[in-house]
């Protein structure tokens, strides 16, 4: 592996496309308004972007229902749009990492409308079964949808088939060896047209028990009750094997084609198996992100996931936000949990959210983040400290999760509103002036965070994530190595140091503490008589 190797310390930022930037004024992100805003991100000091699903898709889930993994949805652009844009951000110093949906297509995808149909092996490529009790009329098992409900559907016929998430979302077969075949096909064809890697939506999903037995507790969606190994869908032995015929294909290209997973695993060990030698690059750190703002929880998540990855040579990717969780201003604003789960918007909460507080510790957790060994993902508008949008009309939520929850459970709508660019104009800059309103309204108030507000205001948000990025690429001390401790476990000041020279200091007690011998580098807020506040991070040079 080339010491160089760009995946191991990129910064990358997330695209979700339907909320980025609408260049048409359909009141829709468009691969044409990222292609205008690439010099805003290569100015951010991002290495790469990674685009949420951009295939065509009758929208059930955001475009998680992919109806063709070889075209464009209409609403995005084109598949000479997709080859511009790469060409684009190639120009600008940026790599492309499109999404890839590979645990279930959407029930518009020809092979589902074959195997609706009965075509001969046409259901095989997906999980169908017979249903149970009398007349096969109840579910084949206990299984429950993410989004709510049974992850079973019956089809006209009285047979059965699994859908993990929406019913518009059958889960595919990845026993049928037509399955693995496809998939390797649609990388090649992406990566024939100049894509730089692939970021894999439930990487750990794909291989299901052949039994489909009821689950024990049928709310464990995450494994976290089972042995290693052993829920029955979630984290299986066998999905080492797919992501190994991957790397082979990714291996065929020039330029260090990478995949970054997002796999959602028991226990921090079993993440290193995604990333072993032979199989995939890199994978979410999910443990960072649920993790609270604590100075322990934070110490061991970090120490358990570099111990692990360092073992099976692969760096840590670091996240705080993206687009299935509460943006991390409100999670740190509100009082302090146990770890989470999932931090997802879809639990109603009556905390009450103190966002001066959380922006302020989102800012100390940005220099936390960028100091650690590795790569890191910013999800869009975090450079901008948008909040969670809590308020929603209940007639305009979009998230399948508000309609299969029986309007009870609000969805993740709220970190997915349109960004705002400009402090003017309907709105704020997301689309063209007379354009249609937005797909998802933005808040009132939503421009004072806008883009063109915080340019060049040294203490905005903006100019922070600017700052700490520029740094974080020039400084030798940063980016992939490693890195040890100078606070002790139980101190309520987490102080690590990088060599050559770099210490990052962050602040989680209540008191201002004192700094070592310094020269401050970066602060995420001012220091106090050369002192460090509460919430608060700095960057320093040390001896």
């Amino acid at each position: 592996m080339p010491a160089s190797s760009w995946w191991r310390d990129a910064v990358i930022y997330q695209v979700y496309i339907r909320s980025f930037a609408d260049a048409d004024g359909d009141g829709i992100g468009d691969i044409a308004g990222i292609r205008e805003r690439l010099p805003y991100l290569a100015a951010l000091g991002v290495d790469a972007l990674w685009i949420n699903p951009w295939y065509a898709s009758p929208q059930a889930d955001a475009g998680y229902d992919v109806a063709d993994y070889r075209a464009i949805e209409p609403a995005y652009g084109t598949v000479a749009d997709a080859e511009k844009l790469v060409v684009d951000a190639h120009e600008h110093g940026l790599r492309l990492i499109p999404d890839i949906v590979p645990n279930h297509t959407s029930d518009q995808h020809v092979w589902f409308r074959a195997a609706l149909a009965d075509e001969p092996g046409a259901r095989e490529r997906y999980v169908f079964r017979p249903g149970r009790g009398p007349g096969g009329a109840e579910p084949p098992n206990n299984w429950r949808s993410h989004f709510g409900g049974s992850a079973w559907t019956r089809v006209p016929d009285g047979s059965w088939y699994l859908h993990l998430f929406d019913p518009g979302q059958p889960d595919l077969n990845w026993a049928n060896p037509e399955v693995a075949a496809e998939f390797e096909s649609v990388l090649r064809f992406w990566f024939d047209r100049g894509v730089d890697g692939f970021r894999i939506d439930v990487a750990h999903g794909l291989v299901k028990d052949p039994e489909l037995p009821d689950l024990t507790d049928a709310s464990d969606q995450l494994g976290r009750t089972y042995p290693p190994g052993g829920h029955p869908y979630v984290d299986r032995e066998g999905v080492e094997e797919i992501y190994e015929a991957w790397r082979r294909v990714a291996d065929e290209y020039a330029g260090e084609r990478m995949f970054v997973a997002e796999a959602w695993t028991p226990a921090p060990e079993r993440l290193a198996r995604y990333v072993a030698p032979g199989r995939l690059h890199t994978a979410f750190n999910f443990d960072y992100l649920v993790a609270p703002w604590d100075p322990a929880a934070l110490r061991e998540t970090i120490d358990v996931t570099t111990g692990f990855l360092r073992a099976a040579g692969a760096p840590a990717t670091w996240v705080l936000s993206n687009h299935d969780v509460v943006r991390h201003p409100s999670r740190y604003g509100r009082p302090t949990r146990e770890r989470e789960e999932v931090p997802t918007s879809t639990v109603a909460r009556e905390d009450a959210t103190d966002l001066a507080l959380g922006t302020r510790r989102a800012r100390a957790a940005l220099l936390l983040e960028a100091a650690l060994p590795g790569g890191m993902y910013v999800y869009q508008g975090e450079e901008l400290g948008l909040p969670e949008v809590e308020d929603i009309p209940d007639d305009a939520r979009q998230d399948p999760t508000w309609r299969r929850s029986g309007y009870t459970v609000r969805g993740r709508d709220g970190a997915r509103v349109p960004l705002p660019w400009s402090s003017s104009g309907t709105s704020a800059g997301f689309s063209p002036p007379g354009a249609a309103a937005p797909w998802l309204p933005q808040p009132d108030g939503w421009a004072s965070y806008a883009a063109d507000r915080q340019e060049g205001d040294p203490d905005s948000v903006l100019e922070l994530y600017r700052a700490a990025l520029t740094r974080r690429r020039e400084h030798p001390a940063l980016g992939d190595g490693d890195m040890s401790w100078v606070s002790a476990p139980g101190d309520a000041v987490l102080h690590l140091r990088r060599e050559p020279g770099f210490a990052c200091v962050v602040n989680l007690g209540e008191e201002p503490v004192d700094l070592p011998t310094h020269e401050v580098l970066l602060a995420s807020v001012p220091l106090e008589d050369d002192r460090l506040g509460p919430d608060a991070a700095v960057w320093l040079a040390v001896p």
